[in-house]
């Protein structure tokens, strides 16, 4: 296992720190690998980021196979578009740098939990928006796949209200409607695979379900897992993310989700 963290320059002149975890290359396996690669977006309300929802979730995937990266982006007090524009440079870097990393430049998945997976989810609703993400190209920053993990979707009722008061910097509700991602989905939205639990109290089951609906209106690829029961910010699921005040967080039923993101995304990245 290769452990780097680098300085990821972002648009607007400065950096934000990325960590990156590669399965080292082994000449008895593969002298030359391309692998698949996941830019992972650790959720917080976009006020703080976990590392529950970071490193552990980066060695799990890269047991599996997959390059990952950590893109630690901007919260508040930074609001639209940093984080977004944070989580687009990761994306295309990745893909400038394919050689180097040994990943495969149109094999590169976002995954994101809580309030990251809304920016995970709004790269790859809005990537063809040259004007959020330049000098960047649409196709620098277009991720191939998704896996979104009990997102923040709706700006609507079933808003998570915190999330959009710190990336919108108003607690007017009427302007957070703006940033409702299933109201913006289209075929040019890459396949997706969504995971959420039925009584999530913190973010309301129905922004996948919105989420899912909208991917199935525009004819996009997705895979969608509810779970009965489990709190929110479940990570894993299991004793590598579960908090020590928190024993309800280890759930064997939703601890299935790794895999089967898994196999979602090998199928779909080919």
């Amino acid at each position: 296992m290769i452990y780097r963290r680098i300085d990821l320059p972002t648009l607007s002149g400065g950096s934000v720190p990325m960590d990156m975890y590669l399965p080292a290359v082994s000449g008895e396996i593969d002298p030359s690998p391309s692998r698949p690669s996941i830019v992972i977006c650790p959720g917080g309300g976009y006020h703080f980021l976990s590392e529950r929802e970071a490193e552990p979730i980066a060695l799990r995937f890269a047991g599996m196979g997959f390059n990952c990266f950590v893109v630690w982006y901007r919260v508040a007090p930074h609001r639209y578009p940093l984080p977004q524009q944070d989580v687009a440079c990761a994306v295309a870097y990745v893909r400038h740098h394919a050689a180097q990393l040994h990943s495969h430049p149109d094999r590169i998945a976002v995954m994101g939990f809580s309030a990251g997976g809304h920016a995970a989810g709004s790269l790859g609703v809005w990537w063809p928006k040259a004007e959020l993400w330049q000098p960047l190209s649409p196709e620098d920053v277009r991720p191939n796949a998704m896996v979104l993990c009990y997102p923040v979707i709706t700006g609507g009722p079933q808003a998570h209200r915190g999330s959009f008061v710190n990336l919108s910097g108003t607690e007017d509700a009427s302007a957070h409607a703006a940033f409702s991602l299933d109201e913006q989905v289209t075929a040019q939205t890459p396949p997706a695979f969504l995971w959420h639990t039925w009584d999530d109290a913190s973010v309301p089951v129905e922004n996948t379900l919105f989420m899912a609906s909208a991917l199935r209106r525009s004819g996009v690829t997705a895979e969608v897992h509810i779970f009965p029961h489990g709190c929110h910010g479940l990570a894993l699921a299991d004793e590598t993310t579960t908090r020590p005040d928190c024993p309800e967080m280890l759930l064997s039923d939703c601890a299935q989700w790794p895999s089967l993101a898994a196999r979602f995304l090998k199928e779909t990245l080919g």
